[in-house]
């Protein structure tokens, strides 16, 4: 049997190498239903065509459950901006095409990003009824779509292989729906972990898709209370002031 390489460490997952495999093993806690439905939405990403990894199998382990996927060679566009700091700007603009790229997939047996969303923000205790009313109204007003949106589209989820094609990491967000959704939540996710990147990120995303950015902001205060439903203590003043905006925009 090959040795595990473990690649990342969470509450509710162990995610490690395994010879020709990559393994995200699940604690016991984390529910059978969610691991199978990530394997559903990676394996409808992959049957559509778009550039993932293989899903191999799902099945038990030490007394959860576990997703195989096959191993990517490459490395992340993360890794590359570390490595190279003087071409952020290049791998930024890789990102942006990759993620406009993905966009124009269709994969019609996903759920609508405006439903989940909703959903999420109908559920929350931590935002009053108002609060609510005004992110579900702002909700119903944004255009319908049926792209593919990641949910989580990252540098750390985009692979550069050696002959420069790519390869797009953890769909277990992803829905079908609005770009604009699409692009405030990477714009969310670098403002709460590489700040420096997120403004260069939005503005380079505008205007190689023709959107205005106001049209992306209208989505942040959406995107802010389905990210403060997970309950991360270190990001919850951040979020609760984009909340706030929903009140004033």
């Amino acid at each position: 049997m090959a040795d595990r390489i473990i690649l990342e460490e969470k509450a509710n997952k162990i995610v490690y190498r395994e010879g020709h495999t990559i393994v995200k093993e699940f604690t016991p806690s984390h529910p059978k239903a969610n691991v199978f439905n990530e394997a559903y939405i990676h394996a409808c990403v992959e049957g559509c065509g778009v550039p993932s990894p293989k899903i191999i199998s799902v099945g038990p382990a030490e007394g959860g459950w576990a997703l195989t996927m096959e191993y990517v060679e490459g490395k992340t566009l993360d890794q590359l901006m570390k490595e190279a700091p003087e071409k952020t700007e290049e791998y930024l603009n890789r990102l942006v095409d990759i993620q406009l790229e993905v966009g124009n997939y269709r994969v019609p047996q996903l759920r609508n990003t405006r439903y989940k969303m909703e959903e999420v923000i109908n559920s929350m205790s931590e935002i009053d009824a108002s609060t609510r009313y005004e992110l579900l109204q702002r909700i119903h007003g944004m255009r319908r779509h049926t792209k593919l949106c990641h949910g989580d589209f990252v540098p750390s989820n985009v692979i550069i292989r050696e002959d420069g094609s790519y390869c797009v990491l953890d769909w277990a967000h992803a829905t079908s729906g609005n770009a604009g959704a699409d692009a405030a939540i990477t714009y969310l996710r670098f403002t709460l972990d590489q700040p420096e990147l997120a403004d260069p990120y939005l503005k380079c995303f505008c205007k190689k898709a023709d959107m205005a950015i106001q049209y992306v902001q209208t989505w942040m205060p959406i995107v802010a209370a389905v990210q403060l439903a997970k309950h991360k203590e270190s990001e919850k003043e951040l979020l609760e002031k984009w909340i706030s905006v929903a009140q004033y925009m």
